[in-house]
């Protein structure tokens, strides 16, 4: 709290805004703060008020009604509690999050396609905003990539649990036989940094292609080379972006993202862990799942690498995965 008196103290002062560069730094530090300090500010009145409704209550409805608002305030600080023991450097920033598909075919298009929808559930529920990046839809169905942001307090430390390779049992939609097919899809996430990676990037240590986009997006997304592709010449990482109408700001918010993916590789070099999951990544097939989704001949959803489970597949697929994340994160905090 004490940092962010500090910055709305400097922003009343003359001239602030003279240094457009370190005023709008600031101004995103004030507003990551302000993320991280309101919900608790917001929490604590909350509480305060539900004392004196305790205080005034009459008849057993009254009493029902707080012990509703006390659960939800529970939950809350719950949440919050658990965000603050989170430890990752970046834990507190937006997330990128990649998915695509892997063997399996059309199959594995579909399943990518049921897994951006289960990211964009999740992150509704909970609040968050998003922004697709990319959406490559695939002719027979299902998608061949999907790029989305999620913006919001702690997006990425929370979606940090949903990198590697999803597997998918079912009985095929696609398939006139009615067979069961596996399927598998890779997500990847990383952290959306503005310009504090560290890395710098010049023009010659990339290529920079443009496309027509696909998906949604209107005719102009469409039927113009808008879309950026950039690729890093010495590692053959790539980054693209088509929501914008501007070349240039898809080929400024691709040029991020590669910075991100590059950070994060940096990071894999020092984490054995992490450098084991982008291993995995390399193959998106069956011994590389961080979790099975099964829908045939049984319901089970099941983590590899907590053993948390649940047979509702159908709420994980609608975004609740709270329990997974949750379960993840706890045993990488006590490890």
């Amino acid at each position: 709290m004490e940092k962010r008196r500090a910055i709305e103290e400097k922003m009343a002062e003359p001239g602030f805004w003279d240094d457009k560069a370190g005023a709008q730094t600031l101004m995103g530090e004030l507003t990551t703060l302000k993320a991280a300090s309101d919900p608790w500010v917001s929490l604590a009145s909350e509480t305060e008020d539900v004392g004196e409704l305790i205080e005034m209550a009459e008849s057993k409805e009254d009493v029902a009604e707080i012990e509703v608002v006390v659960a939800d305030l529970e939950v809350r600080a719950g949440r919050l509690d658990f965000q603050l023991r989170m430890s990752g450097e970046h834990d507190d920033k937006n997330a990128i999050v990649s998915i695509n598909p892997g063997a399996g075919g059309v199959e594995s298009c579909d399943w990518a396609a049921m897994l951006s929808r289960m990211v964009l559930r999740w992150a509704e529920r909970s609040g968050y905003t998003t922004e697709i990046i990319e959406y490559q839809a695939q002719d027979e169905g299902g998608i061949k990539t999907a790029v989305i942001a999620v913006r919001g307090p702690y997006a990425y430390g929370y979606l940090r649990s949903e990198l590697g390779v999803h597997r998918l049992v079912r009985i095929s939609p696609f398939d006139a036989q009615k067979r069961r097919h596996t399927s598998f899809a890779s997500v990847d996430v990383v952290p959306e940094f503005d310009d504090d990676t560290g890395i710098e990037l010049d023009e010659k240590d990339v290529r920079i292609e443009t496309y027509r986009a696909g998906g949604a997006g209107g005719q102009h997304v469409n039927k113009t080379e808008s879309a950026v592709r950039v690729i890093h010449l010495e590692t053959g990482v790539v980054a693209s972006c088509q929501n914008e109408r501007s070349q240039h700001r898809n080929k400024t918010m691709a040029m991020r993202m590669l910075k991100a993916k590059l950070f994060r590789m940096q990071e894999a070099e020092r984490d054995a862990e992490l450098k084991k999951m982008y291993g995995q990544k390399g193959e998106i097939a069956f011994g590389s799942q961080i979790r099975n989704y099964v829908m045939q001949p049984y319901q089970l959803v099941k983590d590899v690498r907590t053993g948390h489970e649940t047979g509702n597949i159908q709420a994980v697929l609608d975004g609740d995965i709270d329990a997974f994340i949750e379960a993840y994160l706890t045993k990488k905090m006590g490890s």
